[in-house]
């Protein structure tokens, strides 16, 4: 980050970085909310993680992302560190391709009249809580009943978010451009429960069932959205807004997917 600052600043680039960083840099410090106010470019350091954040920082404004990957997988993030300063000047001179993003909007609608909302760019999750025992829930699809289920939870997922929680549960692989969502059970209680790819204008809506013992939460982005009752419903479609992100010369996502997932290797060839 401090080469990245120093090596902008001396370009005569104005930086913000959020006033809680603790780093010494060179930069105009703000709030975290202020950070994309004003700024031409989010460069988000660190993993998926860190690119999640960056896009609730820019969800509003729409300012694009570049993502420095410093994590461990990073489907987001596909900036190797040593070719950051090479990538962002390419980016910076105008060199670079725009990839726009779906976000998730999700509402949880309260028995008591209360309603929460959220975005994600990954997935919304109902799961279970503070209990052992499975969850029971319901799910329709643009208002046509399609399942009751049970078992851990269940994962709504965009095509960015194909490649993270869901894909561990057995969800399929959503080339980030199509406009799709998958319906992606958690250890669910019958082999049938399988996951399920709809057109993203379709809402979704999951009810909590009735069961002894019965505590669910949403969480969105892996941030809680709060508990869900069986007297509640949560409702689930694509957003209006979205989120952009930014990728240098020779962005690959099917190169991604093959370094992440080591595809591609040809397995007649083996060390005896």
């Amino acid at each position: 980050m401090q080469l990245l600052t120093r090596h902008l600043t001396k370009s005569g680039i104005t930086v913000f970085a959020a006033d809680t960083l603790t780093l010494e840099l060179p930069v105009t410090r703000v709030s975290s909310a202020e950070l994309c106010e004003n700024a031409d470019l989010v460069i988000a350091i660190g993993g998926d993680g860190t690119m999640l954040y960056a896009s609730r920082l820019a969800r509003e404004s729409g300012t694009p992302i570049l993502g420095i990957n410093r994590g461990r997988l990073g489907f987001l993030a596909d900036v190797p560190t040593d070719e950051m300063i090479a990538s962002v000047d390419q980016v910076l001179s105008g060199n670079y391709s725009r990839d726009s993003r779906m976000l998730l909007e999700a509402h949880l609608h309260k028995e008591s009249g209360e309603q929460c909302t959220g975005f994600a760019l990954n997935d919304v999750v109902l799961q279970r809580r503070e209990t052992g025992r499975m969850v029971d829930f319901s799910t329709e699809v643009a208002g046509h009943f399609v399942n009751t289920h049970s078992g851990d939870g269940l994962i709504i997922a965009t095509p960015t978010g194909s490649t993270a929680y869901a894909l561990s549960c057995g969800g399929p692989i959503i080339e980030p451009q199509l406009n799709a969502v998958a319906i992606v059970p958690i250890c669910p209680h019958t082999l049938t429960d399988r996951p399920l790819v709809i057109p993203a204008d379709q809402p979704i809506e999951v009810v909590l069932l009735e069961r002894d013992d019965t505590k669910a939460e949403i969480t969105v982005d892996g941030h809680s959205m709060g508990e869900i009752r069986p007297a509640d419903r949560m409702i689930i479609a694509a957003s209006e807004q979205r989120i952009v992100l930014i990728h240098p010369p020779g962005y690959d996502f099917y190169g991604i997917l093959r370094s992440k997932l080591l595809w591609g290797r040809d397995n007649r060839q083996r060390n005896d």
